[in-house]
């Protein structure tokens, strides 16, 4: 397997690499390399919703010449196991050991998006749906998202801090946790973090008791601060974190202390209304307001603020194209 499942510790100088990459290729958008992926094929394997990730993939490889192929997994396509040794009288029909392989002999590369299941953090850093890919495909994989890790919007988010900040490094960037109207993933979150401590940055990461991310995640974002001579935080207070940071990045996640129960988790989000980011968080006129999307309006972020100068969501977006065409032509060789 060939892709990017993890941000792993080797993985600072290929990382820089990319964006650079990317950050050409954006500057030349008018003079692409029509013909760059003239007759290859990716194809997508998505296990749940999409808007930006199946869009900005689909664009990258018309613009480029190539073509891409989307599959819903349960939709349109059979739906998938990925456990070994089970015996498959469920709901599944097809067992990825097939179906990876057959896809491999289609496409020139693989796009796959899971989700986590919210029942168990354990089981979830596992990442085990993805990695079934990884075993069993004979083509690169790319992790459009997975349980733990959405890489590729970390690129973009990297990509758009260094865009408008310049030069990023011992800038402060402050992952402040938000209210919702269910439990979310920590992919998103686990992969900002790591995207700003690669830059370089001060990070911090705001949340409510019981609503910590994976620890080895936080571990690798911590040694890479570390190593940049920056700092590591924690922190329980999200005004003063907020209003001290140059990017403020809003991202709602569910409690591990609490999957598997929706109506204890419905309740804490309402305990915890007042983390919804309005313009009282923002100490710095040029602070950054960054969101993946989509982002619910007054329930995660407030108009006031969304609307505000503050905001790059539509330029973080943007960029998804940008950084997955780095590489995409990165793993397929084309110039």
């Amino acid at each position: 397997m060939d892709g990017f499942v993890h941000w792993t510790a080797d993985s600072l100088e290929p990382l820089r690499k990319l964006l650079v990459a990317a950050t050409t290729l954006k500057s030349r958008r008018d003079r692409l390399p029509k013909d760059a992926l003239r007759g290859r094929v990716m194809g997508m394997v998505f296990f749940n919703p999409s808007l930006r990730t199946r869009t900005s993939f689909e664009s990258l490889m018309a613009r480029l010449g190539g073509h891409a192929i989307c599959l819903n997994v349960g939709g349109d396509t059979w739906a998938l196991e990925h456990r070994d040794g089970v015996v498959m009288d469920g709901a599944a029909a097809e067992h990825i050991r097939e179906a990876a392989p057959v896809l491999s002999r289609y496409c020139d590369v693989l796009g796959v998006r899971t989700f986590a299941g919210l029942k168990d953090a354990a089981g979830d850093a596992k990442d085990a749906v993805i990695r079934s890919f990884a075993r069993h495909a004979t083509v690169p994989i790319i992790n459009m998202e997975s349980a733990m890790e959405h890489p590729c919007q970390g690129l973009a988010d990297r990509m758009t801090i260094e865009e408008k900040l310049r030069d990023a490094r011992g800038k402060r960037f402050v992952l402040t946790w938000a209210p919702h109207v269910k439990g979310l993933p920590m992919a998103v979150p686990h992969s900002a973090a790591l995207a700003a401590a690669s830059a370089g940055m001060h990070v911090t990461v705001a949340h409510p008791p019981g609503y910590e991310l994976n620890a080895d995640v936080m571990a690798t974002a911590r040694r890479w601060c570390a190593e940049a001579g920056t700092s590591f935080e924690i922190a329980h207070e999200q005004t003063p974190a907020c209003r001290a940071a140059d990017v403020v990045y809003v991202k709602s996640w569910g409690s591990a202390a609490l999957y598997g129960k929706p109506d204890e988790q419905t309740a804490s989000f309402r305990a915890h209304r007042d983390w919804t980011v309005a313009l009282r968080h923002f100490g710095k006129d040029e602070a950054l307001l960054m969101h993946c999307l989509p982002v619910r309006r007054n329930v995660v972020i407030a108009d006031e603020a969304l609307d505000s100068r503050h905001r790059v969501v539509v330029d973080q977006a943007e960029n998804r194209m940008w950084a997955q065409m780095a590489v995409v032509m990165k793993l397929l060789n084309a110039e």
